[in-house]
């Protein structure tokens, strides 16, 4: 099968399309790499069935002419992160709702499968856990940039339901916070990369808050199974969680990175005000109810954060991609 990967240079997309590779498809990766790293692409370098593209989905000539001949698209590239969201509202809203768009009017036509890279940060605020497919969508208010990133994506999410009604064959995955090597603190905005860069460094280790609010960490190889069973047809027209379901707090994820690195930095608390400013909200708990996508993709997450971190951190010290911080 020839595929597209939007974002194919990124933290996820690269792993994705290297097993799309070793699976035997013909891969385009198309990136303009504002975030995304070549370097992660190097061992598809020379492969006779992947091709690289600089560029973006915002050139609406090139991703045409890239999405040429594709049975199907996985759609991951996006404008993301804290500081984007509250620094640079417009970057975030125009760079993810103007490129699906231009994907999905792509491929209607055509009708090659999209399957599009949502987030979990949709479901907002919502204290109602575990967190189903049709979760009520609980966000702050507009005058909060906070909340942008969530709004844009659950637009992209209705643009794409839209289009399924039309009979574009559309599935839509929600991702909870991944994790792995690759996922750098200055490109991903992931704690857990940079929680490891400082206790590599023996720097404080920030937490933002109390720390006393979960999440549920997903390793990047589990993401990627369940990215690829979704190009089933069996779930056009779905949404699914796409994650793990052990829960850990952020100030439990300090001391066990501290303690996995043998760092001898300290964990320090930091005000959300002091971070991001005055009224920046956080979602206390976040955790996926995976019935089902287990149901119809048999799909169930198999690594867990104690050796998911093992591997990031050996990564990390491998030197491979270290993200330089001040």
């Amino acid at each position: 099968m020839k595929i597209l990967v939007t974002g194919g240079a990124g933290f996820i997309g690269s792993h994705l399309c290297e097993r799309l590779i070793a699976e035997g498809h013909e891969v385009i990766a198309l990136d303009d790499l504002s975030t995304g790293k070549k370097a992660f692409l190097a061992p598809l370098a020379e492969h006779p069935n992947f091709t690289f593209v600089h560029g973006s989905g915002l050139d609406r000539s090139l991703l045409n002419e890239v999405m040429e001949g594709c049975e199907a698209v996985f759609h991951l590239a996006a404008v993301l992160g804290v500081k984007n969201t509250v620094e640079n509202p417009l970057k975030v809203i125009e760079g993810n709702i103007d490129v699906t768009r231009n994907v999905l009017e792509l491929a209607f036509p055509r009708k090659i499968k999209v399957i599009f890279s949502s987030t979990s940060e949709v479901y907002g605020k919502n204290e109602l856990l575990p967190f189903h497919e049709n979760s009520s969508r609980v966000l702050g208010p507009t005058t909060k940039n906070r909340w942008c990133y969530a709004t844009a994506k659950a637009l992209d999410e209705h643009m794409c339901f839209a289009y399924a009604d039309k009979g574009l064959p559309v599935t839509v995955l929600r991702y909870f916070n991944t994790y792995g090597p690759r996922a750098t603190s200055t490109q991903y905005g992931g704690v857990v990369p940079k929680f490891i860069a400082a206790a590599l460094k023996d720097k404080p280790i920030t937490v933002y808050g109390d720390g006393s609010q979960t999440r549920c960490f997903t390793f990047v190889d589990d993401n990627v199974t369940g990215t690829m069973l979704s190009l089933d047809r069996k779930v056009d027209h779905h949404v699914l969680n796409i994650g793990n379901d052990h829960s850990i707090s952020i100030n439990q994820l300090a001391v066990k990175i501290k303690e996995m690195t043998g760092s001898q930095s300290t964990i320090i608390h930091v005000p959300y005000e002091k971070a991001y400013g005055i009224g920046y909200e956080d979602t206390p708990n976040r955790m996926p109810d995976l019935t089902k996508t287990k149901k119809l993709l048999n799909y169930v997450p198999t690594i867990g954060i104690d050796e998911g971190l093992k591997r990031t951190i050996e990564w990390y010290r491998a030197g491979i991609t270290w993200p330089r911080e001040e």
